[in-house]
């Protein structure tokens, strides 16, 4: 049991900094934060994903050009130009890899108004901090896993983050309902959208990009959706458009 909560937990934390904190707020900008609160929701990043961190000001600049250059060759991630998922992620990570080093530049619609954090930045991306946190894991199974398919979800754990964006820029581009014709293969992927906290809403997101609320129609549900509400009612975000 104390094996399942974990790997829950890891899921839901690390999918919660993605969805709010990379997605909604690095590449989009739904919303604004201080930049006392932006450190904080950097390092919870860090905290959260752990040994999978991903830079947030690199995953906008990628998720920017997912939507620009979406089901074309130019598109870091997109099903219709690999042939498996695993295909599709080697490529992200080249992207990835390439934009974090230099080695690929876009041009400034890409790169303005990204969250950075030279400090959080080098800790997360340094080797020594992603095989402590793998190192933790690992101690956790060692001293609280019962049975031995309870390892399995250990390697899941390594690579949470890029797990929940293989799943998005695979499956919701491949399988699903689409509510908005698009020029691209966005789709929906409801009910997985619970599972993902909106993140399978990928049609409606695609259609409405500036809208912090992926779901659009009434039995569509976007779990992150309240919490933004709620930081919004508090003061710690300020959305940029009413609801």
């Amino acid at each position: 049991m104390a094996i399942l909560l974990f790997f829950v937990a890891h899921w839901y934390l690390s999918l919660f900094v993605q969805t709010f904190y990379l997605h909604r707020y690095s590449a989009h900008r739904m919303f604004t934060m201080s930049p006392f609160w932006e450190k904080v929701f950097h390092a919870l990043t860090w905290l959260f994903q752990g040994s999978s961190y991903l830079n947030p000001a690199v995953y906008g600049m990628m998720h920017r050009a997912h939507h620009v250059y979406a089901d074309t060759p130019e598109d870091p991630h997109s099903p219709k130009y690999d042939e498996n998922p695993f295909k599709m992620m080697w490529k992200t990570a080249g992207w990835y890899s390439d934009l974090l080093t230099g080695d690929k530049r876009l041009d400034e619609r890409f790169t303005r108004d990204l969250p950075r954090w030279s400090f959080m930045e080098r800790l997360g991306e340094s080797w020594a901090s992603r095989i402590a946190w793998g190192v933790l894991y690992g101690l956790f199974y060692w001293f609280f896993a019962t049975a031995w398919w309870q390892w399995l979800f250990l390697p899941l754990q390594f690579v949470m983050g890029p797990l929940h964006g293989m799943i998005i820029n695979w499956y919701a581009h491949k399988y699903g309902y689409v509510s908005y014709p698009t020029s691209d293969t966005s789709k929906n992927m409801w009910p997985v959208e619970v599972v993902m906290m909106g993140e399978g809403l990928h049609n409606n997101h695609h259609t409405h990009a500036s809208s912090a609320n992926f779901a659009q129609k009434w039995w569509e549900f976007d779990p992150t959706w309240p919490v933004i509400r709620a930081l919004h009612a508090v003061g710690i975000i300020r959305l940029r458009t009413a609801f």
